[in-house]
């Protein structure tokens, strides 16, 4: 792979924890939108409880509404059996399940231990195979915000257990932003010998200001998938203090300066960014869509008298 493969997740990781619902004609549109700038993956939502998260309730809809781009492939988080099921009936082309490697945060956001969600990740398996892409994320794989670090045998024990299940892909998730560049190359080289650098994707948080570094030195260690949220948006609920993901645009931006291709339209993501503030009604922490591209050159001072 000769360049880098971003995932847009702002769609559910992004609108999961809005105060304000988007309504789901904006969503759609948002969506075909980003299909259009060239994404081949787009996490489009998720089917859990509306209960449990309202912004998402209308994951049916939005998945019925949008214009499907060839190439693409439309991705699901789901949580459970039922879930899966109406991921299968939305017609999703991957779903994407979840599992912290920590037992507090596990607990906090599933409501169980990480060994129960992930034997329940058996039976959706039985739903879901041959029907559908599936993924397993491994969140709070660089630490969790109750426990600390995890020791680096743990994460890798749980990606082997997703692997036994016969996933498709893995998705090691810094979901409280406390990864930095050293700790990310280690656990990379670890686990791309196992999954392989076509099937493994890093999921950064940019609380702590070390989301694109971080990239940087999971790419340098031969990962190739990232995720990331226009505008920067998103954040856990089940994680204090936690910003943002990496931003869509300003990553782009950075491997478009370093001869990196993504196939996305740079420009229309900017333009995509810029509108993110009334969609969401408050401003987002994008860089790029504010400072400009690199090279967007400004005219020169008035030369001043000697």
């Amino acid at each position: 792979m000769s360049g880098i493969v971003i995932q847009e997740v702002a769609t559910r990781d992004g609108f999961q924890i809005e105060p304000a619902f988007v309504p789901t004609a904006d969503k759609i549109r948002l969506i075909d939108a980003l299909s259009a700038a060239g994404f081949t993956r787009i996490e489009v939502s998720s089917f859990v409880s509306p209960k449990a998260v309202p912004a998402l309730a209308d994951a049916a809809e939005v998945f019925s509404g949008i214009t499907r781009r060839p190439g693409t492939t439309y991705v699901a988080l789901v949580p459970n059996p039922k879930g899966a099921e109406r991921a299968l009936a939305a017609r999703a082309d991957e779903i994407n399940l979840v599992a912290s490697v920590s037992e507090t945060h596990n607990r906090a956001n599933m409501g169980m231990t990480p060994d129960a969600s992930i034997r329940g990740f058996a039976a959706i398996m039985e739903t879901v195979r041959g029907q559908v892409g599936v993924n397993a994320t491994a969140a709070t794989a660089f630490g969790c915000p109750f426990e600390g670090a995890e020791p680096e045998d743990k994460v890798v024990a749980q990606v082997e257990r997703y692997l036994a299940l016969g996933v498709d892909g893995i998705t090691l998730a810094d979901t409280t932003g406390m990864a930095n560049p050293r700790q990310v190359a280690r656990l990379v080289a670890r686990v791309l010998p196992l999954v392989g650098p076509e099937r493994l994707t890093l999921h950064f948080h940019n609380t702590r200001g070390c989301g694109l570094a971080n990239v940087l030195a999971a790419y340098e260690a031969g990962a190739r998938r990232f995720d990331a949220a226009l505008g920067g948006l998103g954040g856990c609920p089940f994680a204090p203090g936690a910003t943002g993901n990496i931003c869509t645009e300003d990553l782009a931006s950075m491997a478009e300066e370093m001869g990196l291709s993504t196939g996305l339209d740079l420009d229309a993501l900017l333009a995509l960014s810029r509108d993110l503030p009334r969609l969401v009604g408050h401003d987002v922490p994008g860089q790029v869509a504010k400072a400009g591209r690199p090279l967007d050159l400004h005219p020169a001072p008035p030369l001043r008298a000697a």
